[in-house]
């Protein structure tokens, strides 16, 4: 059993509107990729921003510039003209707790995937309200990033915390110019209490291929990382994060190779908000499971 719970139906573009891509004929595309690649258990998972609901639970300029749909006609279209499982990617906002599970109580959803995106007002993968221009030192960004992570999971507000190590998309520094410096050390110092948190809380944690597409190059989360979360016996939820449907998907094969390593052989399935563990199973293969070339979408 593969699952792909973290996808969108369009591109992170403002110009992508709903008349476009959420259509059926657009969600069966993403349908015969993800049976192309094995992948039986299929979600979408818009992002919550781009839904007017969300400028209750906060009035960011980014939020703001977005939030153009209504949230119940995505509901609506999800559960009647697709077989998608229908989950919503949500961003954790520190003091919106209630507003957030009242939000997400209205809606008959089979999963919601936590993210941060966001230390305060400062973005930690995007050039656009960057964190990393406000001038804090690495170490200071990482703590409150992983910190605001953990509160995401003792919040009980998600089933799967999403891309639990975001914070690296940039990846180092390179002679040529850009990345972002990493903290000196062992970062398991970092992982440790954001796996506790996510452990005790009884959340799944995300392995996300959408790594290798950014400039870390790298799996959500770190090696490292989903080692401590196989120990403390976190369930795991596979994705893709693709917001086109050749990417859904895409680097399986690395990422079942790098579950395989870290001993872990089942992964969560969601329906209506109840979670159950499947078998990936020694026969689990992925064809044509490196992504296709062109345009990514920013996270």
């Amino acid at each position: 059993m593969l699952t792909d719970y973290h996808l969108h139906l369009r591109p992170d573009d403002g110009s992508a509107t709903v008349a476009e891509y959420h259509t059926a004929a657009n969600a069966e595309r993403y349908r015969e990729a993800a049976a192309e690649r094995g992948i039986a258990e299929l979600g979408v998972s818009e992002h919550v921003y781009r839904f007017t609901a969300a400028l209750e639970l906060w009035r960011h300029p980014f939020w703001e510039r977005f939030a153009r749909d209504d949230l119940d006609d995505y509901c609506a279209f999800v559960r009647g003209q697709t077989d998608l499982r229908l989950g919503l990617e949500v961003d954790f906002v520190p003091g919106a707790e209630d507003r957030t599970a009242a939000m997400l109580e209205a809606r008959e959803l089979d999963y919601v995937v936590g993210s941060v995106h966001f230390i305060r007002d400062g973005a930690v993968d995007m050039d656009d309200f960057s964190v990393w221009d406000s001038g804090r030192s690495v170490e200071e960004i990482w703590r409150r990033y992983f910190d605001t992570v953990a509160a995401s999971a003792r919040s009980g507000l998600f089933d799967i915390i999403a891309h639990p190590d975001l914070v690296k998309y940039w990846g180092p520094p390179t002679t040529r110019g850009g990345g972002r410096p990493l903290p000196q050390g062992d970062l398991r110092r970092y992982y440790e209490p954001v796996v506790e948190a996510i452990a005790e809380a009884g959340a799944a944690v995300e392995v996300s291929t959408a790594g290798l597409r950014k400039p870390a190059g790298e799996i959500y989360p770190a090696p490292a990382f989903l080692a401590m979360c196989a120990e403390a016996a976190v369930p795991v939820a596979l994705s893709s994060d693709a917001h086109r449907p050749q990417d859904v998907g895409a680097d399986y094969d690395r990422a079942l190779e790098l579950l395989a390593r870290s001993g872990i052989g089942e992964l969560a399935v969601f329906e209506r908000r109840q979670r159950r563990m499947a078998e990936i199973g020694a026969d689990a293969a992925v064809p044509g499971s490196a992504p296709a070339d062109g345009a990514e979408e920013r996270r």
